[in-house]
């Protein structure tokens, strides 16, 4: 499958950003894949082979700290999967994969970094999303260690609200559990929670946002940093 040829098409807002030259140098060296529910984009302590810019779906940067894996990171069509081709070696002890199935437009590292080599508005435009990718990560390490579970909760679910169409996710308690590095049970009494606050509906495997409003005073501003930031630097 073949990458959007015209540049409003995409879904992507880094895409959309680009310069035309650009997107152009992108696009023709990747291609579009659809990818389901814990599909692999980068494994841990090996290096990426492509950079993914999310279409549509949900993908998650993990750390693997037993007994648990923890989310650090949550990417969707606002970004790009694959940091570390753009500024290292491609290797990170940090493993990413495929969250809420959706479509990615798929580029090899090697062509992706010699299109970053080739222009530096490009380059300036994907470390202003770095930047914002290490204010939501250094968010989240402060929800983990300031917040309840259920601020935590409502923060993540707006975030994945913020990445997903209308107001219905594909969610199931093991899955958030993994998400927030917490029990079940502690996320089953932080859904109850929220739900009696009328601000979502769960059910089985889904959880829908009935009150957006409501969610983010429930997250007690444990929401909002990076989502400033990323108005501010690639807002416009």
């Amino acid at each position: 499958m073949t990458a959007p040829s015209v540049q409003t098409d995409s879904r992507n807002r880094l895409l959309r950003a680009m310069r035309p030259d650009d997107f152009d140098a992108i696009v023709q060296v990747s291609d579009v894949v659809d990818l389901a529910h814990r599909d692999c984009l980068a494994p841990p302590g090996r290096p990426c082979t492509h950079v993914y810019f999310p279409e549509s779906g949900i993908a998650s940067v993990t750390l693997q700290s037993e007994p648990m894996r923890v989310e650090i990171g949550l990417i969707g069509r606002e970004g790009f999967v694959g940091i570390t081709a753009l500024l290292g070696d491609g290797i990170s002890p940090h493993g990413s994969f495929v969250q809420l199935p959706g479509r990615y437009v798929r580029v090899p590292v090697d062509a992706f970094r010699a299109a970053v080599g080739a222009s530096a508005p490009l380059r300036a435009m994907l470390m202003r999303y770095v930047q914002v990718y290490i204010v939501q990560v250094s968010s989240t390490a402060s929800a983990n260690g300031t917040f309840t579970v259920e601020q935590r909760l409502a923060r993540w679910i707006l975030m994945a609200q913020d990445r997903s169409d209308g107001h219905e996710l594909a969610l199931t308690h093991d899955f958030l559990s993994l998400m927030l590095g917490v029990r079940r049970p502690g996320v089953t009494v932080a859904t109850h929670v929220l739900e009696g606050e009328h601000a979502i509906r769960a059910t089985r495997g889904q959880i829908v946002v009935t009150n957006r409003e409501t969610l983010v005073a429930l997250s007690k501003g444990s929401y909002g940093m990076a989502e400033a930031e990323y108005e501010r630097l690639l807002g416009a």
